[in-house]
């Protein structure tokens, strides 16, 4: 089991503290959701642990690999995968090509490994009957299909969601939620930031809340919906799952 750690993490621009003293961890196999109001500084805690943004202080680790020097690229071979929330497939590619591009960076699979692990990802998320279609005839959710197939076609222990539910019709969320429950039965961490609060907060073991750069709440969906500060801060006093 593996257990991805953001310690004591703070950045500031200019004069202004976005995220202040924020630690969180995901365990193999564990939903955990990064909760807040806009401009709360979830964002940029996120992006401190994809690597998107470089933390001034706190460190980001993989048991106990120190990843927080590292570039994007670096704590992707090191097992974080990621999905950010604008589309990131090629447009003008094939779903079976835009995972073989991803595939192709994978040193340690020969040809034959590499359309075999192919296949399984286009069966593994029931996308093998769109294999030719390029990626700018796809629908939302089956974007997402093949977008998420792409994050594990690097072999992740973690992946990290940004905003998985935006853009996509309410069949498609269902959709979506059923493969997340699917990386949680592979043993994949998965750390999900997303303005759908409802979605998140239900399909999440753990939800860490941030306001005003600072962690104020953690624990299941029952912890956070009788947290008082929550309620006033974040969620209001009529919200229900």
């Amino acid at each position: 089991m593996a257990t991805l750690k953001a310690q004591h993490l703070a950045k500031a621009y200019k004069s202004r503290q976005v995220v202040r003293d924020v630690s969180l961890s995901i365990e193999s196999g564990q939903i955990v959701g990064l909760l807040g109001p806009n401009g709360a500084g979830k964002t940029t805690c996120f992006y401190m642990i994809v690597g998107l943004v470089q933390a001034d202080q706190g460190r980001v680790l993989i048991d106990d690999l120190d990843v927080s020097h590292q570039p994007m690229h670096g704590r992707a071979r090191a097992g974080i995968g990621y999905l950010p929330q604008e589309a990131s497939i090629f447009r003008k590619l094939s779903v079976a090509d835009n995972i073989m591009a991803i595939l192709e960076t994978r040193k340690e699979l020969d040809r034959d490994g590499r359309r075999q692990e192919l296949e399984s990802l286009l069966q593994e998320f029931h996308i093998n009957h769109i294999r030719d279609n390029l990626g700018m005839s796809l629908s939302g959710g089956e974007r997402r299909r093949v977008e998420i197939a792409r994050a594990l076609a690097t072999a992740p222990k973690f992946i990290l969601l940004d905003e998985p539910f935006a853009g996509v019709d309410p069949i498609s969320v269902g959709d979506i939620k059923q493969i997340i429950h699917h990386l949680k039965a592979k043993g994949i961490g998965v750390l999900i930031t997303d303005h759908n609060v409802r979605e998140t907060l239900d399909i999440c073991e753990t939800a860490y809340i941030v306001n005003d750069g600072q962690l104020i709440a953690e624990g299941d969906a029952e912890t956070i919906l009788a947290n008082e500060l929550v309620k006033e801060v974040y969620l209001g006093h009529e919200f229900r799952l």
